[in-house]
C-alpha cells in the first residue's frame, strides 16, 4: 500500500464519518451519500428542502477538508396544489345571487368572477356591510349577496 492509498483510505473515513454524523442530525435528508474522486466530494441524497441541502453542504464543509464539494442533493417537486373547489352559487327566486366563501377567496377574485373586474369589490362589501366590517377579512362558508 503506497502512501497516496494511505491517505485516500484517511480521507474516504473522514467522509464516511462526516456523513454518518450528519444523517444523525435528523435533516431529513434520504440516501445520504459521497462519491469521493481524490480530495474532491459530490454529495449525493435527497432533501426535503432547500434549507436542508444547504445545511447538510455546510456541515460537510465544517467537518471535512476537501479541494472541492459538489452538492448534487436533489429536491422533489413540490406536489400540485390541488384545484379549488367548485364555486358555489346560488339563485333565489328573487334572482338574488349568493355565494358562499371557499378558502382562498378575496372579494376581488369574487368580483373578478361576477363582474369581470377585481375592482368591483367593494359593491360586494357594501352589499353585505350586515355580515362584512372589513372587505379584507371574509371568512369560508360566509354567504354573500351579489348585487347585479
Amino acid at each position: 500500500m503506497g502512501f497516496f492509498d494511505r491517505f485516500t483510505k484517511g480521507f474516504d473515513n473522514e467522509v464516511d464519518e462526516a456523513l454518518a454524523k450528519i444523517r444523525g442530525m435528523g435533516l431529513g435528508v434520504e440516501g445520504l451519500s459521497a462519491s469521493v474522486d481524490r480530495k474532491v466530494v459530490t454529495l449525493i441524497g435527497s432533501a426535503p428542502n432547500m434549507e436542508a441541502k444547504a445545511k447538510v453542504m455546510k456541515l460537510f464543509n465544517e467537518l471535512v477538508d476537501t479541494e472541492n464539494t459538489f452538492n448534487n442533493i436533489s429536491i422533489p417537486a413540490p406536489e400540485p396544489k390541488p384545484e379549488p373547489e367548485p364555486v358555489a352559487v346560488e339563485e333565489t327566486a328573487d334572482e338574488e345571487r349568493v355565494y358562499e366563501v371557499v378558502s382562498g377567496d378575496t372579494l376581488g377574485a369574487i368580483a373578478k368572477k361576477y363582474y369581470g373586474n377585481a375592482g368591483a369589490y367593494m359593491k360586494i362589501f357594501e352589499a353585505n356591510r350586515d355580515i362584512l366590517d372589513n372587505p379584507n377579512l371574509i371568512k369560508v362558508g360566509q354567504k354573500l349577496q351579489i348585487p347585479e
